[in-house]
């Protein structure tokens, strides 16, 4: 279609629409909007024919959507199909794989843990085992997101792998072995929990994804039934994702139809409000939520439900400030749109997202715990887990290794402290006769 063809379309619908009096005003937004795309065409039509080698022009359509939505704001995207597929599969919180966290490891693709109950684990795949091949292609230089590409793929297909595994003596040579794995729906384990004490539960969510809420109400249950009369949430590096599922944690533990968290958009009457069940089945339980600089988006959402509602003590570092809500939007090519839509609003009407000139945003916690950088990385280290078949899971740090957790033995002495002022008791006019 011709530009001036588009213009004149453009202004027959406003005409049907809009009514005769927005004529001149639409006619003149959409005559600079054609003007301007016209410079994108001219560019790419010139770097075709001129530049010194051949170009793939879906690369430059690509570059170019890239650099126009990273004008707007940290966190709007462009998505290459790939990545838009890979981004999907993670926040609806299964995916055709293997079942193993991978990572490097003294320069090589290394195993950090199989997952229990997943194709890796039953065929026996260790820690540390090195992926040295996929499909006899060497692992060396490969990249961290191109070694997952290649591990994903459709539930059903197969895939093989070439191990290295170092050997119990440290004298004799590193063994390597071939292992076909048949890839399955993996789902992604976003809960964790234990108990700290008699009395103290520990719940840990490191993302929001579409199993989070009822993995949560699994693990709170198991908790009350060994005993737990109080609760610490671990928020502390989580991302964020899917925003019902934030909203249903903090559902459960707030209760009453109350106000979770409110979004506005550009338009006045854009507000949508987000409330509580009547109900929450953990509405009573004495908590404490822990968060840092890498707390955002969803468990911030979570955080600043509870603070506003005087539901739990926060305990930690200043979150992030990421309050703005992303739209993916598909697009015709199987790429895909992450748009910046609207704001959120913390029940108080707390506007919290990040300034990074005034180093502003971001819920500061009611009790204000430091922790050096190097500790925060020790610490995350130390909260991953580590499965072998027959043996508990266990920490990827040795005990001895292990740093001092400063900001969860705050939220258990809080706890402690509830529990103790709680208990007692005083004879007020007694207190007042002998004083007076």
């Amino acid at each position: 279609m011709k530009p001036q063809t588009g213009r004149k379309i453009a202004l027959a619908v406003v005409m049907l629409f809009g009514g005769f009096w927005a004529m001149p005003r639409v006619y003149a937004a959409a005559d600079r909007t054609y003007e301007q795309l016209k410079l994108i065409v001219d560019i790419l039509d010139y770097i075709k024919e001129n530049y010194v080698e051949e170009i793939d022009t879906q690369k430059l359509i690509y570059g170019a959507a890239t650099g126009m939505v990273k004008t707007l704001d940290p966190f709007s995207q462009f998505m290459e199909p790939e990545i838009h597929k890979d981004i999907k599969s993670e926040t609806e919180g299964q995916f055709g794989g293997l079942g193993i966290r991978i990572g490097y490891k003294d320069g090589w693709l290394s195993v950090i843990t199989p997952l229990p109950g997943t194709p890796a684990f039953r065929l026996g795949i260790l820690p540390n085992d090195r992926i040295v091949k996929i499909e006899d292609e060497i692992t060396k230089d490969m990249s961290l997101t191109d070694a997952v590409q290649k591990l994903r793929g459709a539930p059903g297909t197969k895939v093989k792998i070439t191990i290295a595994r170092e050997p119990e003596d440290s004298k004799k040579e590193w063994t390597t072995q071939d292992f076909t794995l048949t890839r399955e729906i993996i789902k992604i384990v976003s809960v964790y929990h234990r108990m700290l004490n008699s009395e103290v539960g520990y719940l840990r969510i490191t993302e929001f994804s579409a199993n989070t809420q009822q993995d949560t109400l699994s693990a709170l249950a198991n908790l009350k039934k060994q005993g737990a009369s109080s609760m610490i949430l671990d928020l502390r590096n989580n991302p964020g994702g899917l925003l019902a599922a934030a909203v249903d944690i903090a559902s459960d533990f707030i209760g009453d139809s109350k106000l979770i968290v409110y979004t506005q958009g550009r338009r006045t009457d854009s507000r949508l409000d987000y409330r509580a069940n009547s109900k929450a089945p953990f509405g009573s339980i004495p908590l404490v939520c822990l968060v840092n600089g890498g707390s955002a988006s969803g468990s911030e959402i979570v955080t600043g439900a509870l603070q506003d509602h005087h539901r739990a003590v926060i305990i930690g570092e200043r979150t992030f400030g990421k309050f703005s809500v992303q739209s993916v939007i598909p697009l015709t090519d199987g790429s895909g749109l992450r748009l910046t839509v609207a704001h959120y609003y913390t029940p108080a009407g707390r506007a919290l997202y990040r300034d990074e000139k005034n180093n502003t945003g971001g819920i500061s916690p009611d009790i204000a715990v430091n922790v050096p950088r190097e500790t925060e990385i020790k610490l995350q280290m130390q909260q991953d887990q580590i499965f072998r078949p027959g043996e508990a899971p266990k920490s990827s740090v040795k005990e001895g290794d292990k740093v001092k957790d400063e900001v969860l033995e705050r939220g258990i002495e809080i706890l402690r402290a509830r529990e103790v002022l709680s208990n007692l008791k005083v004879d007020s006019d007694k207190h007042f006769a002998t004083t007076r």
